[in-house]
């Protein structure tokens, strides 16, 4: 008996080692390809994040009725004012991750579990995109009764929606639209 839980303890060590190994292959591949694609990258500041995305965010408000101040705050909280390898090598700005129905490339991250899978898109825009498409999910309907300058009201759904584990994630969205007077974009 101890043989057998031996020998089951050391399978599941090599899976998860095979695994892990090709979940590394995978980010090299991406980080190369965007590193290729994008030679002379360097971060941004909190300020210049908004200058960058202040119209794409508009743009996708207009058309998804989500408050622009709401997706830029939200941009600037997932990926650290496009600072983190997920905004840098995934283009994804919003720390939304792969499900079943996601047919584009991946990225493999530690977050709630180890290596979680994050979606890759071409460009900042098209994450934009996808951000808003994410939220017109049945489970944030009940945001879109709400006021696009209602801010305050769309941050606390957010949470109650199950967007962010963080029970402090409507006061740090809100901190961030206010900091940066985030609202004048709605």
């Amino acid at each position: 008996m101890k043989n057998i839980t031996l020998l089951a303890a050391i399978a599941i060590l090599f899976f998860c080692s095979c695994k892990s190994r090709q979940y590394s292959r995978n980010n090299k591949q991406i980080e190369k390809a965007a590193n290729k694609q994008n030679p002379n990258y360097t971060s941004y500041t909190t300020v210049s994040y908004i200058d960058a995305f202040k119209t794409v965010a508009i743009e996708e408000m207009n058309a998804y009725g989500i408050p622009a101040s709401i997706t830029l705050a939200q941009g600037i909280i997932e990926s650290g004012s496009g600072s983190s390898s997920l905004a840098k090598y995934a283009n994804n700005h919003f720390g939304i991750k792969c499900t079943s129905d996601w047919k584009g490339k991946a990225y493999y991250k530690d977050d709630d579990k180890s290596n979680d899978c994050f979606r890759v898109y071409k460009d900042a825009r098209e994450s934009y995109k996808d951000h808003s498409e994410f939220l017109k999910r049945k489970r944030y309907s009940f945001l879109f009764e709400l006021d696009k300058n209602d801010y305050k009201n769309w941050a606390i759904g957010l949470k109650t929606a199950g967007y962010a584990t963080n029970p402090k994630y409507p006061d740090l969205l809100i901190g961030v639209i206010e900091k940066y007077k985030l609202y004048q974009y709605d």
